[in-house]
């Protein structure tokens, strides 16, 4: 097609013409919106740029007799670095006199990176550089991190709430009767000591008796 005549057909439709192909025999050009085509590109690369995960390389230093607990410490590290997708460098620094002595330190790097068979792969192997021999670990292909297992909170509280809630309702009564069935008791011992201070009020009028029939004898 003549580029006039291509430019014409733009211009009816609103639409721009883009030449796609310039070293191409004959040239070859588009009918679009180029603005939009121009957003649309952009927001692609935003897309990408935002999946797109720059890898680092983190470092955990250790000395050639660091204890053993330190050690399963630091390469539970490793993992946590591994699983993040960064690459770790570890590296077992030598002081004074451990320098003549860099089996201990090559030892250890073995020992790590025998735990840390099929999570990690070695890129480096221990090399000695200076007073530091370090070794350089990466992700393993197809390994995935275990994933933490949360229980769901809810029906813990539903549960505890069902069993706590009677308890309050069935201990209150209880507390009620208490005091009066010990009121009761003590009501009663009072009147059992009322009914035994009568008796003696009752001796002195018998003894009265006796003596008015005693002093009217003589008199007969």
């Amino acid at each position: 097609m003549v580029p006039m005549r291509a430019l014409d057909i733009a211009r009816d439709r609103n639409l721009d013409l883009v030449e796609i192909s310039p070293n191409a025999i004959p040239p070859v050009c588009k009918i679009m919106d180029y603005g939009r085509h121009k957003y649309e590109q952009a927001k692609k690369e935003n897309e990408a740029r935002k999946n797109q995960r720059t890898i680092t390389l983190k470092e955990i230093r250790m000395r050639p007799r660091t204890d053993d607990h330190d050690v399963e410490v630091k390469t539970r590290k490793i993992q946590e670095f591994l699983a993040e997708g960064d690459k770790v460098r570890v590296s077992v620094q030598f002081r004074g006199a451990e320098m003549r002595h860099p089996d201990l330190g090559r030892k250890l790097l073995d020992e790590i990176a025998e735990d840390l068979k099929g999570t990690a792969t070695i890129e480096r192997s221990p090399m000695m550089e200076g007073r530091m021999m370090s070794m350089i670990v990466s992700r393993a292909p197809g390994w995935e991190p275990p994933k933490k297992q949360v229980p769901p909170p809810s029906s813990k509280h539903s549960s505890s709430a069902a069993t706590k809630a009677p308890q309050p309702a069935q201990d209150a009564p209880v507390e009620d009767q208490a005091p009066s069935s010990t009121l009761a008791t003590e009501n009663s011992d009072t009147t059992e000591s009322k009914v035994e201070d009568q008796t003696p009020s009752s001796a002195p009028t018998i003894e009265d008796s006796d003596t008015t029939g005693s002093e009217e004898a003589p008199q007969s």
